[in-house]
């Protein structure tokens, strides 16, 4: 298959994930990048030998598909631009800072015969497809429920420009939240209801980062949020995602997944590897489970996954715009329900995502399991 020429849009921190993830992969290929920052972008440009652009002269250019980094709050309007273009696109998590907005982009890509994937794609990565199949073989009974925590202090303390975690579109449930709950619906299908409180202790926050320490910005979302998420079929799932917390006793990640014979231990769902750990009522404790999968190498596999949908009517597309619009729905109803004072009922109930071939991202891959 023909590598997809493909364009980085936003060359902050994270794009350096982005760029050195290219190599990895046959589906497609980082020719140029474009910042509003000018300067930045042909840094990086120079830096991985690529064209640099302004946003416009991106969207200009040959390139088919665009990876979208630009902050939370700007996605709906950058995907739709790009999309205007003729362009695909690939944005960073969250989809968008709302509802609306991310239905607005899934609507515009209908109409433009575009296809829109999103992240986290950590999902596709060796250790949580590994829980995948440990589930599907019924080791652990029938799924019962799971519980996801997530704890911090906050980002201003090592992120050079921490602003945007705590605008619209930030927050931890929505900038950690989509790790767990994307590894939790692709493990046991949409969330049907969906209930929450959140809080916000601080008006204001303090970076101690370089460059901008002492800088004090303000805070516009909830910082500590907590959730319950009904799934379709039965489990109940709690997840805790916070910036205020200074200490824990809970191991990092705490994430685990209970059923009718045993728990499974997953791995933290901001990474592709393991470990993945079994514990059933035959066993003595937690078992190590052996990685049936290969990809572990990091952010770029849901790129791949959607270049190769693009140019391969047989591969499903599991990164797609659904899947993580659904996942938006459920983050975003944690926030409504708490400020409503009640359970709410999500609209869309995508298709649990196939799991990968085990040899994934190599060629001879295919849809299905050998």
């Amino acid at each position: 298959m023909a590598s997809i020429p493909t364009g980085v849009l936003g060359c902050g921190t994270i794009s350096d994930r982005y760029f050195d993830a290219a190599e990895r992969f046959d589906e497609y290929e980082i020719v140029a990048c474009a910042d509003i920052d000018e300067e930045l972008a042909r840094a990086k440009a120079e830096k991985y030998d690529l064209e640099p652009h302004d946003p416009e002269g991106l969207l200009d250019s040959a390139v088919e598909i665009i990876v979208n980094l630009t902050p939370p709050s700007v996605h709906a309007e950058t995907c739709e631009q790009a999309l205007d273009a003729g362009k695909h696109v690939y944005v960073e998590k969250p989809l968008a800072p709302s509802l609306a907005e991310a239905q607005r982009i899934l609507d515009k890509a209908k109409d433009a015969g575009r296809r829109v994937g999103a992240a986290p794609d950590t999902f596709l990565g060796a250790g949580l497809q590994t829980c995948r199949r440990v589930l599907d073989e019924g080791r652990i009974g029938d799924p019962i429920g799971a519980t996801a925590v997530y704890t911090s202090s906050g980002h201003e303390s090592w992120h050079p420009n921490p602003d945007f975690y705590y605008q619209e579109g930030g927050g931890p449930l929505l900038d950690m939240g989509p790790y767990y709950v994307t590894a939790l619906v692709s493990l046991l299908g949409p969330v049907d209801r969906v209930t929450g409180s959140v809080t916000r202790p601080h008006d204001e926050r303090t970076i101690t980062s370089a460059p901008r320490h002492g800088e004090k910005i303000s805070v516009e979302v909830p910082t500590h949020e907590t959730g319950i998420l009904e799934f379709a079929d039965g489990p109940v799932a709690t997840i805790t995602t916070s910036f205020d917390v200074q200490d824990s006793t809970l191991p990092e990640p705490t994430f685990e997944l209970y059923g009718t014979e045993g728990t499974l231990a997953l791995p933290d769902p901001n990474h592709f590897e393991g470990p993945v750990r079994v514990s059933t009522h035959d066993s003595d404790g937690f078992e190590e489970v052996e990685l049936t999968h290969e990809y572990t190498a990091g952010r770029g596999a849901g790129v791949a996954d959607l270049a190769r949908t693009i140019r391969d009517g047989e591969w499903s597309h599991r990164t797609s715009g659904d899947f993580a619009t659904h996942v938006l729905e459920v983050l975003t109803s944690v926030r409504a329900a708490s400020e409503q004072e009640t359970h709410l009922t999500t609209d869309r109930t995508p298709e649990r995502p196939e799991p990968l071939p085990q040899t994934f991202p190599n060629e001879s891959s295919r849809p299905s399991l050998d």
